[in-house]
C-alpha cells in the first residue's frame, strides 16, 4: 500500500473515529507534532534558513532541483 493511500485511509479514519480513539492516536504522536511546530519558533534555525536563502539568491551556492534529489534517493534505494 502506498504512503498516499495510507495517509488517505488514516485521514478518513480520524475524521469519523470516536473522541477516545482520536485522543489515543494524538497521544502517540504528540511529541513529534510539538517538536515540528517548535522548529519554526527556533530563532537559530530560522536565521540559518535565511542565511542559506541569501547565499542561494546571491549565487554563492548552487541549488539542486527537487526532482534531482528525489531521483538520487530512489536510485540509492533501488541499489540496496
Amino acid at each position: 500500500m502506498s504512503t498516499a493511500t495510507i495517509r488517505e485511509r488514516l485521514h478518513d479514519y480520524i475524521r469519523f473515529a470516536d473522541d477516545k480513539k482520536v485522543t489515543a492516536i494524538y497521544t502517540m504522536v504528540e511529541d513529534e507534532i510539538t517538536e515540528e511546530l517548535n522548529l519554526w519558533e527556533d530563532e537559530s534555525f530560522l536565521k540559518e534558513l535565511n542565511n542559506r536563502l541569501e547565499d542561494y539568491e546571491k549565487g554563492s551556492v548552487k541549488g539542486i532541483p527537487w526532482e534531482e534529489i528525489k531521483l538520487k534517493a530512489e536510485n540509492r534505494l533501488k541499489a540496496k
